[in-house]
């Protein structure tokens, strides 16, 4: 089996959907930080581009949560 195939599975595993979650969970926080300083500095710009990143956070969590559910998760936080 090829690396590309194992990371090709990988990525579909429990383990790197949870993994994947974690990462883009970490990013929240560079955009909330974001947020934090347009609004300090009054920059609708930068707002306006932190609320664009923070949707696609969410979207992107809910995507990872739904291929959760896909592989037959258990975890009682998913339901």
């Amino acid at each position: 089996m090829s690396a590309v195939t194992k990371a090709k599975g990988f990525k579909k595993s429990k383990t790197g959907t949870y993994l994947s979650i974690g990462t883009t969970a970490f990013g929240a926080l560079s955009v909330i930080k974001q947020a934090k300083k347009a609004k300090t500095e009054h920059d609708t710009l930068r707002l306006v581009d932190a609320a664009v990143s923070a949707a696609a956070i969410v979207t992107g969590v809910a995507l990872l949560l739904r291929e959760l559910k896909r592989l037959g998760d258990d975890d009682v936080l998913l339901g």
